[in-house]
């Protein structure tokens, strides 16, 4: 048996970006959810320091764990035992090891379609079957109790992510409630992909633990802190599901870079830095809504944080794969198709990462005004 896992079509835009820049051209990257800043500079002190002194090996920080179920209490009011912490490299395998604890081959996993490309495919090479409920405008992109519900039998599993990739979405805090009520009522077991949490333009994220004690909850160290190179993240695990999510921790992944953990330690209260981060995302934000309207582009996701724009070009083009890769060559800006998170209706979307200085935004909307007005009139 072998899964048929598509291709991530970001992944090749970005090669051709690179390929381009190579050759001297003035390519801006908004392909992927990546920070362009690095991480804070009290934790690269740190990484310094660890290096000149540490020999490393296979370690799970403590005193990391600790710090994180710390910031469980402090952020969203829920006790979780630093036991229940598992330290991963990024939320990758994180989610991998979430679902194979949760869920046998087979197994019926709903997720939001759009919804992150690795979503589909994880559970695909894990031979478990991906149920995605379509959800657009109306339901702003998010998955709904009432869709939940409505799932006919009910899924195993559910894959939650808000903030969301690709759309920013944020589902609010009565309908998680509300959600987890569904689940608890059809034995529906939670996956909450975090990752973009700290990252909000309004009321902050609430996390899943706060209505569904039970709920795997993934995140990692990559967004909000700045660190997607670092290969650092984490997973909570319910109590009763420790001791399967350690033995196929221990045998899949081992541990983290000790030198990632030691640097974690230091970024998670590095909050002024961080802060800062975040500044820049939003003022890059409200750039590019600015700007859509003289980009031709009136439907949009709601980007109420992470740092993305999923945007309608159904008016433009019925093929965003190639739409993106002819954005790039005639302007140099690298955006994601929208194929890669929706396979059914992503032909006619397009997704912009603001991560990225804001100069670098101010860069890419002259570069594509005139592009996309071209396009529009022809």
């Amino acid at each position: 048996m072998v899964a048929d896992i598509s291709p991530f079509h970001a992944i090749a835009i970005s090669r051709e970006a690179h390929a381009l820049e190579a050759q001297g051209r003035s390519i801006l990257h908004m392909e992927f959810g990546q920070p362009s800043t690095g991480a804070p500079a009290e934790a690269i002190a740190v990484a310094h320091r660890v290096l000149d002194t540490e020999p490393m090996g296979y370690w799970e920080s403590p005193a990391l764990k600790e710090r994180i179920a710390c910031h469980y209490g402090e952020k969203h009011g829920v006790a979780v035992d630093p036991e229940q912490i598992l330290l991963t490299c990024g939320a990758s395998p994180g989610l991998v090891l979430a679902l194979t604890s949760l869920f046998a081959p087979g197994a019926r996993v709903a997720t939001a379609r759009p919804g992150y490309v690795a979503y589909r495919n994880n559970l695909k090479a894990l031979y478990l079957e991906p149920v995605e409920v379509a959800c657009g405008p109306a339901e702003r992109y998010q998955i709904s109790a009432d869709a939940l519900a409505a799932i006919d039998p009910a899924p195993d599993g559910l894959i939650l992510a808000s903030p969301a990739n690709p759309t920013g979405t944020i589902i609010p805090a009565d309908e998680l409630a509300r959600i987890a009520k569904v689940c608890a009522e059809r034995r529906i077991r939670i996956i909450s992909d975090e990752i973009y949490h700290g990252l909000s333009f309004g009321a902050p994220a609430r996390s899943m633990l706060e209505f569904a004690p039970d709920a795997l909850i993934v995140n990692s160290f990559s967004k909000y802190y700045s660190m997607a190179g670092w290969r650092l993240g984490w997973i909570v695990v319910p109590l009763a599901l420790i001791d399967v999510a350690r033995a196929r921790m221990g045998n899949l992944f081992l541990t983290p870079p000790v030198l990632a953990q030691r640097a974690g330690l230091t970024a998670f209260d590095c909050t002024d830095e961080l802060e800062r981060n975040v500044d820049n995302y939003r003022r890059n934000r409200q750039l590019l809504l600015d700007a859509l309207p003289a980009l031709g582009l009136a439907s949009i996701a709601p980007p109420d944080g992470a740092f993305y724009i999923y945007a309608d070009i159904s008016h433009l083009t019925n093929d965003s794969l190639s739409f993106c890769q002819k954005l790039l060559r005639e302007t140099g800006v690298a955006t994601a198709p929208g194929v890669d998170f929706d396979p059914v209706d992503g032909h006619r979307f397009i997704r912009f990462s603001f991560a990225v200085s804001t100069d670098r935004v101010e860069d890419a909307i002259a570069r594509m005004v005139p592009w996309f007005q071209a396009q529009g009139g022809r």
